[in-house]
């Protein structure tokens, strides 16, 4: 007979049961070489993609305190720029000129919260610039036939639009932002057909109902914001979120935040040139549109929405949209002639650099790992040794074994 029998051989799965082999952490070296190899196993591909996926997704809440911290900011910054325009001009914050501040503050609020809401959903709308000015130019030269008739068309064809890109995002699996900037090109091709700015023909004037857009737009920001901290609603919203391979395919579950977020960000910007178009006393110039889209995204990642997608805050929106209409105001009264470009891209650089903030400390704390064998005595184990059973006593005396080696074939009675 010889050792290497069966008789002799430790089964392949057996696992140790010496409590030193706990002290040592065997049992948990073993379990994490398993694991490694169904990782590593090229054969298992579906496993590994699964577990990767959950790792690169950060399961777990987000950390507010940067956001939190960074709203007061924002906050303290809003109030000084109010306090810089009531010291140049006391009436732009009472009425009528703070009925045009607050239209104004919830035309961009409107345009900020779709560039959010597609940010977080992984696919940016590039295109919300011009279909602004699209939306501006369609209600200054077809509002004379009423409210209805002139923007109801524009919101059709924008969400059509849009919902025809989405589908495009999602059967070839395209960037958001190389979509979206090939639907602005077409969008663009529009609103240059004029050849001469265009007057205003309707006589609706939104002042009546300031607070209340600008209310309106308050609201939406704040519940969007609180909405989005919950952890199954923004890992669902941001599931196109780059994780691995970016040119893999995240499956149709990703189709109705995509179109979804896709479609109403183009609906916020349909009325975001009307309420333009509508409080301008000036006709509506033709161009490009692309320096809203860039204050648009600018502001949103100022506000603290990462241009990674799914990560943002509650208040920021609401201070950063605020901040910028009573800049814009106070700039123009103190005659500083800053072109729209410029500040674009003032605010979106100030935005990469919130959204490096947001995604280095805003991530969930890492998990705690197993916590290792312990050789100390529980509390309620009086006789408790870490080399031996629980149930071990020195006084048992136990059945001697028959399976002695002076008894087996290589013993002495043989």
């Amino acid at each position: 007979m010889a050792y290497d029998e069966a008789t002799y051989r430790r089964p392949a799965e057996e696992q140790p049961t010496d409590p030193a082999a706990y002290r040592a952490n065997t049992l948990a070296a073993a379990e994490q070489r398993r694991r490694a190899e169904q990782l590593d196993d090229p054969g298992d591909s579906t496993t590994t993609d699964v577990m990767r996926r959950v790792d690169a997704d950060e399961d777990g809440r987000d950390r507010l305190g940067i956001h939190l911290g960074w709203e007061v900011v924002l906050l303290v910054a809003a109030v000084a720029i109010g306090y810089m325009l009531w010291r140049a001009d006391s009436d732009a914050l009472q009425r009528p000129g703070l009925d045009n501040l607050l239209v104004t503050g919830a035309a961009i609020g409107l345009l900020t919260l779709g560039a959010g809401l597609t940010l977080r959903a992984g696919v940016p709308n590039l295109a919300l610039g011009p279909i602004a000015l699209a939306g501006a130019l369609q209600y200054a030269e077809q509002g004379d036939q009423g409210l209805v008739k002139s923007v109801v068309p524009a919101l059709i064809i924008a969400a059509a639009g849009a919902a025809v890109i989405g589908l495009l995002i999602l059967v070839l699996h395209v960037p958001g932002w190389a979509a979206t900037l090939a639907a602005g090109f077409g969008v663009i091709v529009y609103d240059q057909l004029r050849i001469a700015p265009v007057v205003v023909q309707g006589d609706y004037d939104p002042t009546d109902q300031a607070f209340f857009l600008f209310g309106g737009f308050a609201l939406l920001a704040v519940l969007g914001g609180a909405l989005g901290t919950v952890g199954p609603v923004r890992r669902w919203l941001g599931r196109l979120r780059p994780a691995g391979d970016p040119a893999t395919r995240r499956g149709a579950v990703v189709a109705v935040p995509v179109i979804g977020t896709l479609v109403l960000s183009s609906a916020f910007a349909v009325v975001t040139g009307v309420l333009f178009a509508a409080q301008s006393s000036t006709p509506i110039v033709p161009g490009t549109g692309l320096e809203w889209t860039g204050i648009a995204l600018g502001l949103a990642m100022l506000a603290g929405t990462s241009a990674y997608g799914r990560r943002g805050g509650i208040f920021g929106t609401l201070f950063a949209v605020s901040a910028l209409t009573l800049f814009l105001d106070y700039q123009t009264r103190e005659k500083f002639d800053i072109a729209l470009f410029a500040i674009a891209a003032a605010v979106f650089g100030g935005g990469l650099i919130v959204t490096r903030l947001v995604e280095t400390y805003g991530k969930p704390l890492p998990a705690a790992g197993e916590p290792d064998w312990n050789a100390a005595p529980a509390a309620t184990g009086a006789n408790w040794s870490p080399d031996l059973p629980e149930t071990w006593s020195t006084t048992t005396t136990s059945t001697g074994r028959t399976d002695r080696w002076d008894a087996g074939p290589w013993g002495t009675s043989r």
